[in-house]
């Protein structure tokens, strides 16, 4: 007769499900408040065709709510991508996104700005004149009001989100 054991190395079992499951405070504010989900729209519109492709778009999106550790954004923005065509390897490289052979220099440079701008309260020169630069090599003045006004909608959507805890996969 045979007895099964578990090594000793062996994990615990866990002892809650590996989701959390969240319930939302509220609904979007901007559905609540009227024009408000309009406005955004219109603005988070507004990028599109002027000099950053819709690539780097979705690729800085998913950074930025990344960070901010927007669940809704991050499920939003991995379909989005994915239905633009985007590749696994890009979408998984982008949270390592210094070290990946998957992303050009310029989407690396349009990265840089987006995680500056995002941890702004994180440093003394929350957008330094290297990272700035760095955009400035690939990127027009039209691009870069883009990129800029891009990073800045996302993170207002991201503080939406997270504040409310909207649930990913809803809406």
């Amino acid at each position: 007769m045979t007895t099964e054991t578990t090594p000793d190395f062996a994990p615990e079992a866990p002892t809650t499900p590996h989701l959390r499951t969240l319930t939302a405070r509220m609904k979007n504010p901007a559905m609540v408040v009227p024009g408000a989900v309009k406005a955004l729209y219109g603005l988070g519109q507004s990028v599109q065709g002027q000099g950053v492709s819709a690539s780097t778009l979705e690729l800085v999106h998913l950074r930025v709510s990344q960070i901010n550790g927007c669940g809704w954004c991050i499920d939003y923005g991995m379909r989005a991508a994915r239905k633009a065509g985007e590749s696994e390897d890009r979408l998984a490289a982008v949270s390592a996104w210094r070290e990946s052979p998957f992303l050009s220099d310029a989407e690396c440079a349009a990265l840089a700005l987006a995680e500056a701008m995002t941890r702004i309260a994180d440093s003394s020169d929350p957008v330094p004149d290297d990272v700035w630069a760095g955009a400035t090599r690939y990127y027009d003045e039209q691009a870069l009001a883009a990129l800029v006004l891009h990073i800045a909608v996302t993170n207002v959507y991201n503080r939406l989100n997270v504040t409310v805890r909207q649930v990913p996969g809803t809406m």
